[in-house]
């Protein structure tokens, strides 16, 4: 038998005795924010470098006479696991630089044997006879030699374009001055003395080019390659004086302004009838602004004419010893110029820092720049800037900088008093309403940067990011 049992008696439910938040948000002005925008950073570099008054819009920098040459990258094609020298990079190696002959340059890079190594294995001994120049088209090399109390220490850490044993090709009596060891597995390209002179034996132009590179070591030079000042000092009596004169580069290296611009449209109808509590046309103008900065900010780092990356000197450059920024890796980039101002680093190296330092028992003092406290290696800030690329392997680099006219370092170049100027050398122009009563605003920026000397720009290359497993 089935037994129907009725449904338990619910108590009224209460009634609504007022107006509901949500509808009455319908009828009221809600608290509103600005518009904000994820992109904006801290920008640090735009702040921190002293922008130099650019008239006419190019920059010269004038300096020493110089007789450096030869000192850049090598770069190399790939086919499988066939690696060669391109034969016009031949042309950063000393001997060659300002070599124009295709022909031979050619046949020297078809001498270059390949050799693929492993880590650990030794490449070259100290003390044997020197008779290949090695260009390094991949992996890490570090060399080493005998320090004063007998032993082992690190002389430098090569890597992806870098080249040793130069001296082999032209000295027959050379021999090696260090151990060079590799870190990692990877491949090099070797060119016999041998090779070397069949080819130059059979190609008057490369004699007589390489004769005059001979001459070049006759030039009284400084350690850093610039003409030598002729002076007197410690003398006694009246000896004749030296006469001298401070040599100029023949050509200046020039920078232009580059550009950054943008065209702002807001329709009249927004403009006209929105525009409380916020004013429309200043917010889009504002945010616009910002990219626009970020934009140059990143140019600065990576733009290939004078970003900051691409233009550092190759002696300049330098390799981490181990991967990750280690505080003997910041002290290097130290040490190679006076006064440095500033690190740049990406958020993600800074990290890195810190985890290097502290699993050391070091803790990086902070220091104030600008009323915000940051962390700091031997009173050298450390500031973050996001634009400074990691590659698909998690490493990035680390810039050094020294900064200022008056100290030969970094400047940022810009022009003032542009019309209609609505930041200093940022201008907004009004162009006008189209047919559809759409308003456009002409967004422009000019800007560029110059180093002034090659030692007051460094940078840490490969410097390894990841977590390291326990």
């Amino acid at each position: 038998m089935t037994v129907e049992t009725s449904p338990e008696v619910q108590p009224d439910a209460p009634r609504q005795a007022s107006l509901a938040t949500a509808a009455a948000r319908n009828l009221a002005s809600t608290t509103k924010s600005a518009p904000q925008m994820q992109e904006i950073t801290s920008r640090w570099l735009l702040r921190s470098l002293p922008w130099v008054e650019t008239k006419g819009g190019t920059y010269r920098v004038n300096r020493r006479l110089s007789y450096t040459v030869g000192d850049g990258r090598i770069e190399f094609v790939q086919d499988g696991a066939d690696v060669r020298v391109i034969p016009r990079e031949l042309g950063e190696l000393a001997l060659l630089r300002g070599f124009e002959d295709e022909g031979v340059l050619i046949a020297l890079a078809n001498r270059c044997v390949q050799r693929d190594f492993r880590a650990g294995e030794v490449l070259v001994e100290r003390g044997t006879p020197a008779e290949h120049i090695h260009l390094i088209a991949h992996g890490r090399i570090s060399q080493s030699a005998p320090g004063k109390y007998g032993d082992e220490v690190a002389v430098a850490v090569l890597a992806d374009g870098d080249r040793y044993g130069e001296n082999a090709l032209l000295d027959a009596d050379a021999t090696w001055d260090y151990t060079a060891t590799a870190e990692t597995p990877g491949t090099l390209l070797t060119l016999s003395r041998a090779d070397f002179e069949a080819i130059r034996s059979q190609a008057p132009g490369l004699h007589s080019h390489i004769e005059q590179f001979s001459s070049l070591p006759l030039q009284r030079q400084n350690r850093h390659g610039e003409a030598e000042i002729a002076m007197s000092a410690g003398h006694t009596g009246e000896p004749e004086l030296p006469g001298t004169f401070v040599d100029y580069e023949l050509n200046p290296r020039e920078y232009e302004l580059s550009i950054a611009q943008t065209v702002l449209r807001v329709h009249t109808r927004v403009a006209d009838l929105y525009n409380g509590p916020h004013n429309q046309t200043e917010e889009q103008l504002r945010l616009t602004i910002e990219a626009l900065r970020e934009r140059q900010e990143y140019e600065l780092v990576n733009n290939r004419e004078f970003g900051l990356l691409h233009n550092a000197a190759f002696k300049q450059r330098i390799q981490t010893h181990s991967g990750p920024p280690t505080p003997d890796d910041l002290d290097e980039l130290l040490c190679r110029r006076r006064g440095t101002r500033f690190f740049f680093a990406h958020p993600k190296a800074i990290a890195a820092i810190g985890r290097e330092f502290n699993s050391r028992g070091l803790y990086p003092s902070h220091v104030d720049v600008g009323g915000q406290q940051v962390p700091a290696w031997r009173g050298v800030p450390i500031l973050p800037c996001n634009k400074i690329p990691i590659s698909k392997d998690n490493t990035t680099s680390i810039l050094a900088m020294r900064t200022g006219e008056d100290n030969q370092g970094v400047i940022g170049l810009r022009q003032t008093g542009l019309p209609e100027e609505y930041e200093p050398g940022l201008s907004v122009r009004f162009m006008g309403i189209s047919d559809q009563a759409i308003m456009s605003y002409l967004v422009t920026t000019y800007y560029s940067a110059a180093i002034l000397v090659p030692d007051a720009l460094g940078v840490l290359e490969n410097v390894q990011i990841a977590r390291r497993r326990d």
